[in-house]
């Protein structure tokens, strides 16, 4: 019989802790070092992220590329879908095979790779390497009526920046997944109020990066050069592979457990459809009684415990469904909303002459103007300043006065806003287009380029 398991050992056989820390405070000290690694990797790839994609319109319908203004809108929409697509993927390989360790390290030298190919076609020489020569388009005969189809040329260089954009994706939504179970991990041992800080911390960690990466980034690819803007984002995942390697001593980094989803998987399939677990069944008699670990000793949660799992998320699924739509709003703001504000008139705070016009501003090539990703900043500003107000003063404050709302009101109030801001870009929409049907428009120039 194998001996009783010591109660203060951890589950996990190969659960490796950090090798720092040793003491009476070293263990909490190095806890609160590996949180606050975690939240400075996950700045540093939230600017990244948005160094990529905030302008990705702009570089693309650049006179480097000049594709039209659907292709470059149709290829930011793929990578922002994709990059949320494509996150089971990355959680799934970390739960199954890699770690959540593992599968963060390859996943931010996949990102450092892929990001080196936007500043590698932002130059001459890069271009051809990677694209080859910009096609000649053909000269024809004028069309001799308005009915003649109009068929534009597939654009230059798409299958290499599609595959850097696609890759990218990949690598963010691996982050994403695994980063926020992987900073829990690091600070569980201090309290469950440690851990509700840390999220709070780490939602304030990623809207930093994001304003950092719109406030700076964002500003040097519209107004200087992007192969300046996207070599910076280059340092940034570069700097946060090198910080996620540097405080390795201080992780506590735990072996793959096994996907509870690909378990409660086979338990839906074997409670709705009988009948195929019953075929299953006669071919394994042995076997299909069991679940995958009954049949092979492994890590991770017991039969029961899946059986546990299953029950709760039965329970939660309707309102992880209700979070579908309020999630389809939200990211229209990195997307729709931010397509809609290129089409408005964006202002010059940074006139050369404050009597500066518009069709004047463009003569002048001393005088910039607003990036159009500042138009995400309303969002992650007042984030910035919400959670630590909230974290520090709000929610402290309610709690005394027994008034802090549970959870599932909190979350009521954040779909009613973020449903409100939907009616609010309709009528804006309803207006804009007004405008344009009584000819009511003004000419205006976005970035070097267009």
């Amino acid at each position: 019989m194998p001996e009783p398991r010591d109660p203060g050992e951890p589950r996990e056989a190969a659960e490796r802790r950090p090798l720092l820390g040793s003491g009476a405070r070293g263990p909490r000290r190095w806890r609160r070092a590996a949180g606050a690694a975690v939240l400075l990797v996950e700045m540093l790839e939230r600017a990244a992220f948005f160094g990529v994609s905030a302008n990705l319109v702009l570089y693309l319908n650049s006179k480097n590329f000049n594709w039209a203004g659907h292709q470059a809108s149709r290829a930011a929409l793929v990578f922002l879908g994709a990059s949320y697509l494509l996150a089971p993927v990355g959680g799934w390989l970390a739960d199954v095979y890699l770690g959540r360790y593992l599968a963060l390290a390859l996943s931010l030298l996949l990102y450092l790779g892929a990001s080196g190919l936007l500043p590698a076609t932002a130059f001459p020489d890069g271009r051809r390497s990677f694209c080859g020569e910009v096609p000649v388009t053909p000269i024809g005969p004028a069309c001799p009526s308005s009915h003649c189809p109009h068929t534009l040329p597939s654009p230059y260089c798409a299958p290499t920046l599609y595959a850097a954009l696609l890759l990218l994706a990949l690598a963010a939504s691996s982050v994403r997944t695994n980063l926020t179970s992987f900073g829990a991990d690091q600070v569980t041992s201090l309290g469950r109020g440690a851990t509700q800080r840390f999220f709070n911390w780490f939602y304030w960690s990623l809207n930093l990066g994001a304003v950092l990466s719109l406030l700076v980034v964002a500003f040097i690819q519209q107004n200087i050069s992007f192969l300046l803007g996207y070599s910076i984002t280059v340092g940034c995942v570069g700097l946060a592979f090198f910080i996620f390697l540097f405080s390795t001593p201080v992780f506590i980094i735990k072996p793959p457990t096994g996907s509870q989803v690909s378990s409660m998987l086979k338990l839906a399939l074997r409670n709705c459809c009988p009948q195929l677990c019953h075929r299953y069944s006669a071919r394994d008699p042995q076997g299909a009684q069991l679940l995958p670990d009954q049949r092979c000793p492994q890590p991770g949660a017991s039969p029961q415990e899946d059986v546990t799992n299953f029950q709760v998320l039965v329970k939660i699924l309707p309102v992880m469904v209700t979070l579908v739509p309020y999630w389809m709003v939200y990211f229209q703001m990195q997307s729709t909303y931010v397509l809609q504000g290129l089409h408005l008139q964006i202002p010059n705070i940074f006139p050369v002459n404050p009597a500066n016009s518009f069709t004047a501003l463009r003569t002048q090539p001393n005088s910039y103007t607003i990036p159009e990703a500042w138009l995400l900043l309303a969002n992650v500003v007042v984030v910035l300043i919400l959670v630590p107000l909230k974290d520090r003063v709000l929610d402290p404050f309610l709690l005394r006065h027994k008034l802090l709302p549970s959870a599932l009101k909190k979350m009521a109030l954040g779909m009613f806003f973020g449903f409100t801001s939907v009616i609010v870009a309709g009528v804006l929409e309803m207006e804009r287009l007004d405008y344009i049907h009584h000819n009511e428009t003004v000419s205006q120039q976005i970035g070097q380029d267009l």
